[in-house]
């Protein structure tokens, strides 16, 4: 094996590492406890036109779907200064969405940002042995009665 091939190899096997631990200290031990308070929230009904907000929900919601009953849909936002774990996304309108998730510190987080300039990362996970696989909960505005 080539000392470049050498080098490639364990300059992957870090970084794995290194993103593996990351992963891992944004999963509290007492997850479970709370992704069932926020999966009591039930979606509401499709959003009217074509919008962006209801296009991002609409691809979490099928990526989730389509996940084995030992996956979980690791959905990650980037604020700059930490990386968040995204348990559950609200929609108070479609225009803006309000993010709660879990810190590297294990700290309930809470970010509220215009649909427009948020971003998210979404990845297909397996979940922790013998722990239930996590779902991201999806909670979208209310129609307005006329």
């Amino acid at each position: 094996m080539a000392l470049g091939e050498i080098t490639k190899q364990l300059a992957q096997q870090a970084l794995g590492n290194q993103m593996k631990d990351v992963l891992d200290s944004l999963r509290p031990p007492d997850l479970s406890t709370i992704t069932d308070a926020l999966r009591t929230a039930k979606p509401g009904g499709p959003a009217p036109g074509d919008n962006v907000g209801a296009t991002i929900l609409g691809q979490i919601q099928a990526m989730q779907n389509a996940l084995k009953e030992d996956q979980e849909l690791v959905v990650l936002v980037n604020t700059g200064a930490e990386l968040i774990r995204v348990l559950e996304i609200f929609a108070p309108s479609w225009r803006v969405l309000v993010l709660t998730g879990i810190d590297t510190n294990k700290n309930v987080t809470r970010i509220i940002s215009p649909i427009e300039s948020t971003q998210l990362t979404c990845k297909v996970m397996k979940a922790q042995p013998a722990a239930k696989p996590i779902r991201v909960a999806l909670v979208t505005p209310k129609p307005k009665s006329e």
